[in-house]
C-alpha cells in the first residue's frame, strides 16, 4: 500500500488552493494527481482536517459479535450452505453478511468443513476407492 502524502504537502496544496487557485493549477504546481487534490480540498471542507485517513492494519469483523450465534448453527447442521445461515443471522439480528464472508469468518474461526475426522478430504459417492498415489520406487527394466 502506498505511503500517504506528508501533512506539510498537504498544508501547502490546501493553501495554494485557498489562496483561490484551481485544483488543477495545485496539481500541476506540486506534481500531484488532480484526484489528490479534489479529495483533499473535500475532506478538508467537511472535516476541517487535513490528517490522512489511517491505513492499513487489521479490520473489525462485523461477526465477531455474533459468534455464538453462528457457531451454534454451525454445530447444528455441520455441512449448511452459506446462504442459509446467512439469511437466518440478517433475520434474527439484523446483520447482513455475504455468504463468502461468513464462509471466510467460519474458516477463521477454525470451523473447516468437508474433511474427515482422519483430516483427508470427504469422498464423493462415485470415487470410493480413493485418490491415486503415485509409488516411488523404480520401474522394473525390460531385459530386450
Amino acid at each position: 500500500m502506498p505511503k500517504a502524502y506528508s501533512l506539510d504537502l498537504r498544508e501547502r496544496v490546501a493553501r495554494f488552493v485557498e489562496a483561490g487557485q484551481s485544483c488543477h493549477a495545485a496539481a500541476a504546481h506540486f506534481s500531484v494527481s488532480v484526484s489528490f487534490v479534489v479529495r483533499l480540498m473535500r475532506a478538508f471542507r467537511t472535516t476541517g482536517s487535513l490528517i490522512p485517513k489511517p491505513s492499513g492494519g487489521r479490520r473489525h469483523a462485523k461477526l465477531d459479535p455474533h459468534r455464538t450465534f453462528l457457531i451454534a448453527r454451525s454445530e447444528e447442521k455441520a455441512d449448511i450452505p452459506m446462504p442459509e445461515p446467512a439469511a437466518e443471522l440478517a433475520a434474527a439480528t439484523g446483520t447482513r453478511a455475504d455468504p463468502a464472508s461468513l464462509s471466510r469468518w467460519l474458516i477463521r474461526n477454525d470451523y473447516r468443513f468437508k474433511k474427515n475426522p482422519a483430516g483427508e478430504r470427504a469422498r464423493s459417492s462415485r470415487h470410493q476407492s480413493g485418490a491415486r498415489r503415485m509409488d516411488h520406487h523404480t520401474p522394473a527394466t525390460d531385459a530386450a
